[in-house]
Parts: C-alpha cells; structure tokens; sequence
C-alpha cells in the first residue's frame, strides 16, 4: 500500500509471476495494481454492527479519517516521475492534515451524503452508491461488500477536488450523532425554502428552486390547479436560454451517449466471458471424474494413465474456476464500474440542464411580469398595484441574476469534470486491458506446462514425445512449405494421393502379414477383351 502522503502513480507493475519457472506451480498469481483511490487509505469503512430495534433493523459502519501529515517535496517529488499520467493531487490532505475523526454512519447516511453532493456541487461527477437491496441485506457477504463500496465511494469523494471541500462531506465525516442529525434536518429545511420567490401577484404561490434548480410552482388553491400546469409547462418547454457553449455541450453529450451503448456492449461481452470460463471448469471437471471413473475400471497400466489425465483435467479445472474469478474481479467488475462512472456524467449533465431550465423558466416570468407592469401603469387608480408589481419584479430580477451565475458556475464544473473523466478513465481502460491481457498469458502458459507434464508421464520420459513432435511441427511448418514450394513446383493436375495413417509412440506396428498382403487380388482393366 502506498503511503498517504504519497499520490499512486499510474505505472505498470509486474502483475504475474515468472511463466518460464519451472519451479513454479501450476497455480498462477495475480497481484492487484494500485488505483488512485487506494492512496487515501487514511478514510477507512471498518467494523460493521447490525442493529435490532424492533422492526427497525440496520447497519451502521465505523467511518475513520485519519490523514497523515502532508510531505509537500514528496508528493512533488511523485509528481515529476509520473510515468503516463499526472498523478492527481490529495487537496483533502493538504487542506485537513491531523483532523482525526470517527463516527458511526449507516447506508442511509450515505445516501443523504450522496444526495447533498448533487445539490451542493451541481455538475460534479459524484461517484456510485453501491446499490439497494431488499433480500438477504444482512448476511455476512452482503455486509462485507457493501461495506467495501461504501469506502470506496468516500474515498473517491475525497479524491474529487470538486467534491472534497464540501460543506456536507465534513459534517458527515466529523459531526457527531446530534450534530450530524440536526445538520441534517437544517440542510431539508433550506431545501424546502431556498431561493423562494413571491407569486401572489399572480395568483400563484410560491416559485422554489429545488436542489437540482427546477422549479416547483405551486398553486394557493386547487381552482387554480389546470391553470397553474398550464402556465408551468409553457414555461418549461419554450424555447431554453442560449449560451456559447451549447454546441460543445451537444456534442459532449453525444459523445457520452455513445459511450454507454459501447460499454455496455463490452460490459455485457465480458459477463458472457465470465461466464463462459465458469461453464469450461465445470465441463473439465465432469471430463477429468469421467477420466477417473473409467481408469478405475481399467486397473493396471493403462488404467493408472487414465487415471492421470483425470487428475489432470481435474487440476486444470480447478485453475479454470480461478482464472474465471479473476477475470469476474479484473475485467467484469472495473466495466461494470466504468458503466456507473458514465451514468454519473449523465447526471451531471442533467445537473446543467436542469440549472438552465430554472434560468430560462425565470426569464420567461421577468418578461410576463414586465407587460402586466407595463399595462398596471397605464391603469389609474393602480398606483399601488403597480408598486407591489414592480417590487416583485426586482426580487425576480435579483433571482434570475443568481441563476445566470450558478448555471455558468455549473457549465464550467461539467466541462471540468468531462475532461477529467476522460483523462482518468482512458488510463484506467488501458490498465484494465493490459492486466487482462497479461492474466491470459499467464493462465495459457501455466495450462500449457500442466498439460505437457502429463504427456511427459504418459510417455514414459522417453526422448521423443508427442509434444516435441508438436512444437517441432509447429516451429518448422512455415519453412519447410516455402522450401517444399520453391524446390517442387505444383503440377496443374495433383496425383491422387492415399489418406496417412496415425502412428503412436507407444504402440507397435502391425507385423507384416504376405498371406494378408496377397489375399485380395486386383483385375488388371488393360486385358484384352474386357473394355466397354
């Protein structure tokens, strides 16, 4: 594990063991390269306690965050050796060294953390939750796992620069119960009340802009409720407010969508690999106890070797199921990730929407004000009409005014994350691939000498060997056909030539039989006479 002080660099380890050892065994080894998020070791998911409070039932979880102090000169030093990528930068660590904390946090409080982060930080890419379950959420590998998520989305969280500064995520990583619950009731309530704008002069209640920056028009009565729908949905599906970067953001989103179809595909590819490999194990498994079954039958010589291919298919169906896991942990599981990754930039992209929607929606009703003023003036006897009017109108000109500034504060924050996430996830797809790539060399050549002990035995160790004459076939094919080509041309008509017989190294020839040889005799079809 890298030290915390110190950022992991996206670098090649030597993942497999040596495949020409010959005293390795047939097992093959795999050691997990680092990922950025292993270098916050410091914020630890740890010790999970199941509580029984009557039909109440839950989970909590033990979340440390204990960051070392922070070497400036060796995270520089890391940072001039980076070998393909820059390495990212722990803000959280240089901004919180010796902030020490511990509290107990359940799923749910996760899941409120993971909702504030969307309101709080519109347009960031906030990582996956593990996701819900309803059967079997209490058994020891559910826990576990989830557990094992729950770390690994604080983690990246923390790794976020977007995201690490946030007013929630330290209320959730230091404030104790009664202040962690009071935060929490506090933060619902601004919600519910957050840039509210009045609408009595309209006959409506009041405008709220939601976390997400949609609003919620709510009518005083429900005489008015066809009005109100009416009145929000021409303000929601006019035309939306224009800014220079609309095509570059049609274009990233094209390219996200894009993205999803082809990881899925892949992703669904590997799952069928997954699966696939599972199914071999099993059929070498079945194949080697049929071996068995049959060299017990057998006895003596050439039972005991049958008995060998048995154990064999048996041993090589055991490293099958291992290298199938492998692959579940190496290929499936990171495509898997990588496909919530790209929902995540969705939802920031939806974040973004949303937040030009509740701009335009507020420039809509600047303008409508603006003619009923207009028209309130030219009324005698509205002067004070006219003067609630236009009070209301600057309030929703001071509101659209911070909309126009959030929505280009998220539009900035999406094209920051867009391109982060393409620079991280292009190095991790790389390192995916490479590893995967590196596990079939390994498996194939470790099957391969499993596979060649067992001929050596049954041929008894003698010199030449089935596998020799193989490899040898193999090695020379290429050169002795160009030779053959270049010294015997090929006639325009091929001889017939007779289909060759197998020969095996431990079995004799037949004796030579003359009686046999001349029992069948041939009519010659030149005697005279016997022409059609």
């Amino acid at each position: 594990m890298a030290s915390p002080s110190e950022p992991v660099h996206a670098t090649v380890p030597p993942m497999m063991s040596p495949p020409n050892n010959p005293s390795a065994s047939s097992e093959f080894r795999l050691t997990s390269r680092l990922r950025p998020e292993d270098a916050i070791d410091y914020i630890t998911v740890a010790d999970p306690v199941i509580h029984a409070d009557g039909i109440n039932k839950y989970t909590s979880y033990r979340v440390d965050c204990r960051p070392p102090p922070y070497d400036a000169a060796a995270a520089a030093a890391a940072s001039a050796t980076a070998a393909h990528a820059p390495p990212q930068i722990d803000t959280f660590l240089q901004n919180n060294s010796h902030s020490y904390s511990s509290v107990l946090r359940r799923y749910s409080d996760f899941l409120w953390l993971y909702e504030r982060l969307h309101k709080e930080r519109a347009g960031a890419i906030v990582p996956p939750l593990p996701e819900k379950q309803a059967v079997a959420r209490f058994s020891p590998e559910f826990v576990e796992e989830r557990r094992k998520h729950l770390e690994l989305f604080l983690r990246r969280v923390v790794l976020n620069e977007e995201l690490n500064d946030a007013e929630c995520l330290m209320v959730f990583l230091r404030g104790e119960d009664g202040e962690f619950q009071r935060a929490k009731a506090l933060a619902d309530k601004m919600d519910g009340s957050a840039h509210s704008v009045d609408l009595s002069g309209s006959g409506l209640g009041n405008v709220t802009m939601g976390g997400a920056g949609a609003f919620n028009l709510t009518p005083k009565n429900t005489n008015s409720l066809k009005k109100w729908f009416s009145e929000a949905k021409t303000s929601m599906s006019g035309a939306l407010v224009q800014s220079p970067d609309d095509d570059l953001f049609d274009e990233i989103e094209r390219y996200i969508e894009a993205l999803h179809v082809q990881m899925k595909r892949v992703s669904n590819q590997s799952t069928a690999l997954v699966k696939k490999g599972r199914e071999i194990a099993n059929a070498l498994f079945e194949f080697g106890l049929a071996f068995h079954q049959l060299g017990q039958s057998e006895g003596e010589a050439l039972g005991s070797k049958l008995e060998l291919v048995g154990a064999t298919a048996d041993k090589v169906s055991a490293m099958a199921a291992k290298f199938s896991e492998l692959e579940r942990l190496h290929l499936e599981e990171p495509f898997k990730d990588y496909l919530k990754i790209i929902h995540a930039v969705k939802l920031a992209l939806g974040r973004r929407h949303d937040k030009r929607v509740s701009y335009t929606a507020l420039l809509t009703e600047i303008e409508t004000r603006q003619v009923n003023l207009n028209r309130m003036r030219m009324t005698p006897g509205s002067e004070a009409k006219a003067y609630s009017m236009e009070m209301s109108l600057n309030r929703y000109q001071q509101a659209a005014d911070l909309a126009r500034e959030d929505y280009a504060e998220v539009s900035q924050r999406v094209l920051r994350e867009v391109d982060r996430f393409k620079r991280e996830k292009a190095e991790e797809m790389r390192m995916v691939v490479l590893e995967f790539i590196l596990l079939e060399i390994e498996v194939n050549r470790t099957m391969e000498r499993v596979w060649g002990e067992l001929v050596t035995k049954l041929e008894g160790g003698k010199g030449s060997s089935v596998s020799g004459t193989i490899a040898g076939a193999s090695s020379n094919a290429n050169v002795s056909g160009n030779n053959i080509r270049a010294n015997n041309p090929m006639p325009t008509t091929a001889p017939p030539s007779m289909p060759m017989q197998p020969t095996y190294a431990n079995v004799p020839p037949p004796p030579s039989d003359s009686l046999m040889e001349s029992s069948i005799q041939y009519r010659d079809n030149n005697l005279t006479g016997m022409g059609l």
